[in-house]
Formats: C-alpha cells, sequence, structure tokens
C-alpha cells in the first residue's frame, strides 16, 4: 500500500486543522492530566490540544510512519506513538481521547467506539470529528466513476472503504454507556483556487483506496482525469474565479460518567 502522503496532506493544513480547533473548544475540561490523540497524522490536531493545555501528558498515535515522521520533524518535543487505532489496547485511560478525522477508516463502529469509550477516565471525555459528506456530490461522483465497466470489479473494495453512519446511530450507540452525548453537524464552505485544488484536496484522503486500487500509473491517470472533468461540472466558479467546496463534517462529545 502507498504511504501517506504528510505533505500533499497538509496542502490544505488550515482547512483540515480547523475541525479540530473547534472540536477541542467544545471540551468542557478545564486541567486533564493526560490526552491521546488517535490518528494524530502530522501533528497538527495534537498541536491544538498542547496549546489548550500545555501541562497535560499528551500523545500523538498514528498508523502511518510517515505521517509520525512529519509529527516528529514538525514538533519535536511531542511525544509520538505508531500503532493501529485497531490493535491499540491496555488498561490504562485517558481523561480525552481524541480522533480528528481517522475513525470513518474503521469499519464496525458498533465494535470500535464502545471499545474506545472504556479507555475515558471517569469524568473524562470522547472527542470525535469525522467527515459526514458521503452523499456529497464528490463523493457520489467519484462512486459513478468507479462503477464503470472498466473499474467496476477492482474498485468494489474502495467502493466501501469509507464507514459512516447517522447521528443517531451514534447517540443510540454511546448514550447507556456515557452522562451525556452531544453531537452536531457542520458544513464547511472551503474556498479553492480550481477544480484541481478539489482533485488534490481529495487525492490526499478520500480518493486514495480508489488509487491504491489501480496498480498502473497511466490507468490511475485517466481514473484522476475523469475525476476531474467531473468536477469542473458539478463545482461552478464564483465571479472571482474560485470554487466553494462544502464539505460536512460529523462531531461528538461524550462524556463518562
Amino acid at each position: 500500500m502507498p504511504a501517506w502522503d504528510a505533505e500533499l496532506y497538509l496542502r490544505f493544513a488550515n482547512e483540515r486543522t480547523q475541525p479540530a480547533v473547534d472540536l477541542t473548544a467544545r471540551i468542557q475540561l478545564a486541567n486533564p492530566a493526560r490526552i491521546i490523540d488517535l490518528g494524530c497524522g502530522p501533528g497538527n490536531s495534537t498541536q491544538i490540544l498542547r496549546q489548550r493545555w500545555p501541562a497535560a501528558d499528551i500523545t500523538g498515535l498514528d498508523s502511518s510512519a510517515e505521517m509520525i515522521a512529519a509529527a516528529e520533524k514538525n514538533y519535536p518535543a511531542g511525544k509520538w506513538l505508531v500503532q493501529d487505532i485497531v490493535a491499540w489496547s491496555g488498561a490504562d485511560t485517558f481523561d480525552i481521547v481524541f480522533s480528528n478525522a481517522v475513525l470513518h477508516w474503521l469499519p464496525e463502529h458498533e465494535v470500535v467506539f464502545p471499545r474506545l469509550f472504556k479507555r475515558v477516565s471517569p469524568g473524562g471525555v470522547l472527542a470525535v470529528q469525522m467527515p459526514a459528506h458521503l452523499e456529497s456530490p464528490l463523493h457520489r461522483l467519484i462512486l459513478e466513476i468507479a462503477g464503470l465497466p472498466q473499474w467496476r470489479e477492482r474498485l468494489q473494495r474502495a467502493r466501501s472503504a469509507i464507514a459512516g453512519h447517522t447521528p443517531g446511530f451514534y447517540y443510540d450507540m454511546l448514550q447507556p454507556l456515557a452522562a451525556s452525548v452531544v453531537l452536531w453537524q457542520t458544513e464547511y464552505q472551503h474556498v479553492m483556487n480550481g477544480s484541481e485544488a478539489i482533485l488534490d484536496w481529495i487525492r490526499g484522503t478520500g480518493l486514495r483506496p480508489f488509487i491504491e486500487a489501480l496498480e498502473d500509473r497511466a490507468e490511475q491517470q485517466r481514473f484522476e482525469a475523469t475525476l476531474l472533468a467531473g468536477i469542473e461540472r458539478t463545482y461552478p466558479r464564483q465571479a472571482d474565479g474560485r470554487i466553494l467546496f462544502p464539505f460536512r463534517r460529523l462531531f461528538m462529545v461524550a462524556c463518562r460518567r
């Protein structure tokens, strides 16, 4: 599997970090002692946590060695761990179990979320943000292209690589375990310089399973060219020539008794 590209991911660092800022702002804990950032990527979300709680013991965890290498380079004073969230285990707990834009890559949320909630200390919180764009024009366009005869069979698995459910699904799952559960959605209107910028955005994240399944670079380029043409048809330019790219995200903060 190709490595995660930290440089490409951070090409839209402000847009990708803002949800972590918004999620952190809704956590009502004054002095958490221990925090874990699951799926920390290149460390941008972990840095937000450090700025909010400078006295806390904070660890960033990610399955990508490339992402952790970027985090170590950008934030050498941080604590970083290369590990898969699915394999993350132990009896120790954290005042904040934080995850920004990663749990949608994991299947079986009905198993994953309660397991993560068990790692929250009494009085602590599980704070999660995930993209909620499975019904967006961009995602529908990717699935439509992936369903074309020349790619349908090979991209079948990629079509289900991202998991996501309704807010009610997560409420019903967490409410019996938690003292309180707060959920909300935000649709960000990202200002993009053009269709190529939207393609670059999705190349760094949601397009990866589709491109990885097409091993031939020429074929990957044909897929991307087809997608780019679709983006140009789907997202109109504004008066200044730029494009408003809506991107919806789901947030939740569950407090443990």
